[in-house]
């Protein structure tokens, strides 16, 4: 009857299938042949050309197969995860009416389970006349892989009430349930029931154990089950070294790898070299790297992929580039992993010509970029200059359709943000996307808008925020706080206060220090104290926050004050704190303590000061009516000086009516911006004031021959 099949398939093996050979030559017993060719072909792993044998035959329904070669196509059906061949070999073997016994169908429940059809495992399972341990587990494995941890439960549980007793397969399944539902509580009552049970010291569910417990955070649990292990295999040393490297005891990884490689009874593998290279990295520890990498080398696995990848990851976290590239380069075939290691290396450390040189390499190689690889790249863009290629790894990711994942979206956000001078080409980026942006979206389309001074803007976002249902952060309330800072809205500020509370968001440090600059910028100093006041340890940014809003508003007393109490507590001062105090000293004319403390900050504190330092000192000099030290200060001090400090300077000159000194800050004011209006007008004041009658009517007469007009004041109310 088989010669039938050769005229209807016209078929010629191209990969000289042994199978396929013997059924078109027809030389064979005919049953008993291709069960063993079959079976022959799956023993050697071989499983598609077993499938492909098995298609030429499965269209005679009266042709059957041995049960013992249904096993095996459906076990080589279950390593493919290919659910269409199974089903195929299932409903042949139905056909054929060939009664399979319990193990038989337990490998067919496990196969519908591997490839995702739980509704087929479901209903082989229901119809079983007898089942054993492995039909429950086979069932229960299937659930957990496929993301049904309740289902998964209730089975365990019900197999539990039917008098069946959990052996070492069962228990690791269950575990990795337990894992996934994060359920520690469960897991130590699981925990409890191994101990009790027969199988509770076998090897498979200690291992089980230490993976769960480690993926539930508890180390110290997975130390306590892998020290009761008599006696541990790969699988254990594996499990609790990558445990430690992940949740920072990088020193006891390090001490355990040095123990396994004592005992020789093991070699490590890729995995292994793989976490204790992660260890190194997190230390910052090259020596350690290299010592291990020869071993590593010694072991034979200097080429693998795993322990590769993370080599090349440690080396470009200890800032040696060439010796991961070196290490790059010696991996056999390396995977789209390999590439974004070596990728994300060269973009962390600011080389974008080399990224996208690895990134036109990879895509020759026929490895495929994934949205890491892209997040990398456009990580790499951080400058108006880099623009052109965010824009061409824009048209990329549109094309291979990465627009959809929401982290390639956000980081495209952020790049606009960076890169672009336009607002506009950030927002037409978020609005693409709105309608599946997350938190991270929002809060990076808000600081763009902040940091182009569009405050009103921002409450607008913010609306559209909670009408999205999106629940911001701490962050996001920071933004907002910041924007009614910056416009000095206290009303608003007041709001988003409330809201905080009303929402039940933790006062963070983050969320406490953008509350006390926004009372403090909007002149409501008892609101600030009190909020500074009530926390219990408030950082350097709080102290500074608190100083510098004192100082603003002219209690300069009570800023240094504060100051002194600060030192006193042992929090070290910053940038920020030394602003605030220098600016207390120039309201309440404490010339000399100014000058020590300016000295002090680089001597003491190992603070360099910065431009807004050097303009403190100007107001400080100024206001005292010292313009000569002033402007000796400004000659001597290496900054170049802004137009802020030469506007000050002017302004203190004409408090003082110092016409020389105010003629040479002018000068200097039109030199960086000619058509500045304050400088024409406030040393044309200083010349009206001392009765200069000629320089003032010449200044004057300039302004009108260069255009330049004095800019109006403006004023900002709120209506309630």
């Amino acid at each position: 009857m088989i010669r039938n099949l050769k005229p209807r398939l016209q078929f010629r093996s191209k990969n000289n299938c042994p199978a396929i050979q013997l059924i078109e030559s027809h030389n064979f017993e005919p049953e008993q042949s291709i069960d063993q060719c079959i079976r022959s072909l799956c023993k050697q792993n071989r499983f598609r050309d077993a499938l492909h044998a098995f298609e030429l035959t499965q269209r005679n329904i009266n042709f059957g197969l041995n049960l013992g070669t249904y096993a095996h196509l459906i076990i080589a059906c279950s390593s493919l995860r290919s659910l269409e061949h199974g089903r195929k070999v299932h409903n042949h073997m139905m056909r054929s009416q060939r009664q399979p016994d319990m193990i038989l169908q337990n490998h067919i429940v496990s196969m519908y389970g591997k490839c995702g059809s739980m509704k087929d495992a479901q209903k082989v399972f229901d119809i079983m006349p007898d089942r054993n341990v492995v039909s429950w587990t086979s069932l229960i494995a299937g659930y957990s892989q496929n993301g049904q941890e309740e289902t998964a439960l209730k089975l365990y549980f019900d197999m539990l009430r039917s008098g069946f007793v959990p052996d070492q397969y069962t228990f690791g399944s269950i575990l990795k349930v337990c894992s996934s539902v994060s359920d520690a509580t469960l897991g130590k009552q699981l925990h409890a029931h191994i101990l009790k049970s027969e199988s509770g010291s076998h090897l498979i569910a200690q291992n089980a154990l230490i993976a769960m417990y480690t993926k539930l955070e508890h180390v110290i649990d997975a130390l306590s089950v892998f020290s009761r292990i008599r006696a541990k295999n790969l699988v254990s040393w594996g499990s609790i070294i990558a445990a430690l490297s992940q949740f920072g005891y990088e020193l006891e990884s390090l001490r355990y790898f040095k123990q396994m490689l004592r005992e020789g009874i093991y070699q490590p593998n890729g995995f292994i070299f793989g976490s204790i290279f992660s260890t190194c990295s997190s230390l910052l520890q090259p020596k350690y790297g290299i010592e291990i990498h020869g071993i590593c080398i010694k072991f034979g696995l200097g080429g693998e992929n795993f322990a590769g990848c993370s080599l090349s990851d440690m080396y470009a976290r200890c800032g040696l580039l060439g010796s991961s590239m070196s290490v790059f380069r010696q991996i056999d075939c390396p995977d789209a992993a390999s590439w974004n290691a070596i990728i994300t290396a060269f973009s962390y450390n600011g080389d974008l010509d080399q990224s996208l040189s690895l990134f036109s390499e990879m895509r020759h190689r026929e490895s495929t970029p994934n949205d890491i690889t892209i997040i990398s790249l456009i990580g790499a863009c951080k400058s108006p200059s880099a623009l052109w290629h965010g824009k061409q790894l824009h048209s990329y990711i549109i094309k291979t359709a990465l627009d959809v994942e929401v982290p390639v979206c956000n980081t495209l956000l952020i790049m606009y943000t960076k890169c672009s001078h336009l607002l506009n080409d950030a927002f037409i980026m978020f609005n693409e996307f709105k309608s599946k942006a997350d938190l991270i979206s929002w809060n990076a389309i808000l600081t763009t808008f902040m940091q182009h001074n569009e405050a009103e803007g921002i409450f607008r976002l913010f609306n559209l925020m909670c009408c999205s249902f999106c629940k911001p952060d701490s962050v996001t309330l920071a933004i907002l706080l910041k924007a009614c800072a910056q416009i000095t809205s206290l009303e608003t500020g007041k709001q988003v206060h409330c809201y905080m509370i009303k929402t039940g968001l933790e006062l963070n440090s983050l969320i406490a220090n953008g509350l006390i600059d926004m009372y403090t910028k909007c002149g409501i100093l008892s609101s600030a104290r009190n909020l500074f006041d009530s926390l219990e340890n408030p950082d350097v940014v709080s102290w500074s926050s608190m100083i510098l809003g004192l100082s603003q508003c002219g209690n300069g007393e009570e800023a240094l004050e504060l100051f002194k109490t600060m030192r006193d507590l042992g929090v070290e001062p910053n940038e920020v704190t030394f602003v605030g105090v220098l600016t207390a000293c120039s309201h309440v004319g404490m010339v000399e303590e100014g000058l020590k403390l300016y000295e002090n900050m680089e001597t003491e504190y190992g603070i360099l000061p910065t431009r807004e330092h050097h303009s403190c000192m100007v107001d400080l000099l100024s206001r005292a009516g010292q313009l000569n030290e002033a402007r000796d200060f400004i000659t001597k001090v290496a900054f170049d000086a802004d137009i802020v400090v030469w506007k000050t300077l002017l302004s203190a000159c004409r408090t003082h009516k110092d016409v020389d000194t105010g003629k040479w800050a002018a000068e200097k004011i039109m030199e960086i911006d000619p058509y500045n209006s304050a400088a024409y007008v406030l040393l044309s004041s200083i010349c009206f004031d001392t009765g200069n009658w000629e320089e003032f009517a010449r200044l004057r007469s300039l302004m009108r021959s260069r255009g330049v007009r004095k800019v109006m004041g403006q004023s900002r109310i709120e209506v309630s």
